[in-house]
């Protein structure tokens, strides 16, 4: 678990996003204030189209064929293209987003330039602080995964420092039946991790040795078979919401 490469292609994976990832509407809410009063958006690394705001203009880049194939109808069809090349003239959009990707780009940095430059106004970012994930009790069975995500996301001084501008941090509470099946969604559902089609929609499980996978959940599904679990952690199963690592970062254009 030394060196991590840190390469990660929805493509070879062959996931089913769409069963355990939907927008969470209290995520959406946070996103959709911090887009302003943009009419025309960009989201970039767009996936299945989560989040993508039904009253705005929406261009949507998406480099997966797989995770192209998984929009719906109702979704705009996504130009296949990456973030460190974007193929717009610039200040072609009002705002820009990328939420829950940065960190499966080749070249972070570049793709945030790229951001910058096709956008009038502001740029939405939402990803997770690397060095709160710990602080998740998922960490206690899997550390491992501490070091993945650590290797994976940028810290949040490097995407403020790309972007420029006047940035702001946005705490995001994590609803307790939050929508979006990333692994903090589910800090009251810990059954959740026992099954394959959760872990599968979670990438950094593909970074472990699947022995290292297995011998996480095994200890998981024997505490909560004893009671270890809940004793510890039992009552974040009547918590409302939890902050953890996700943040939304809203950089906004000098003027």
């Amino acid at each position: 678990m030394k060196n991590i490469n840190t390469a990660y292609s929805y493509d070879k994976q062959k996931v089913k996003y769409t069963a355990n990832r939907q927008t969470d509407p209290a995520i959406a809410k946070l996103i959709n204030n911090a887009l302003g009063d943009a009419r025309t958006v960009l989201n970039v690394g767009a996936g299945t189209g989560s989040y993508e705001p039904t009253d705005r203009i929406v261009t949507a880049v998406e480099p997966s064929e797989v995770m192209r194939a998984q929009r719906s109808t109702e979704k705009v069809p996504a130009i296949a293209a990456y973030a460190d090349n974007l193929p717009f003239n610039d200040s072609s959009f009002d705002a820009s987003m990328a939420l829950l990707t940065i960190h499966h780009w080749p070249d972070i940095r570049k793709g945030l330039l790229e951001l910058k430059r096709v956008t009038k106004d502001v740029v939405v970012i939402m990803t997770f602080a690397p060095e709160t994930v710990g602080k998740f009790w998922l960490a206690d069975y899997c550390p491992e995964m501490v070091m993945v995500d650590n290797a994976r996301f940028p810290k949040i001084d490097f995407i403020t420092s790309a972007l420029g501008g006047k940035c702001r941090i946005v705490p995001v509470p994590i609803p307790i039946n939050c929508a979006d099946g990333f692994n903090e969604a589910f800090y009251a559902r810990p059954e959740a991790f026992l099954e394959e089609q959760v872990r599968r929609s979670q990438s950094f499980w593909d970074f472990l040795p699947r022995e290292v996978e297995d011998k996480a959940v095994s200890l998981l599904k024997a505490d909560l078979e004893s009671g270890k679990w809940d004793e510890q952690y039992g009552h974040m199963r009547a918590q409302s919401e939890f902050n953890g690592a996700l943040r939304i970062i809203v950089s906004k254009k000098s003027s």
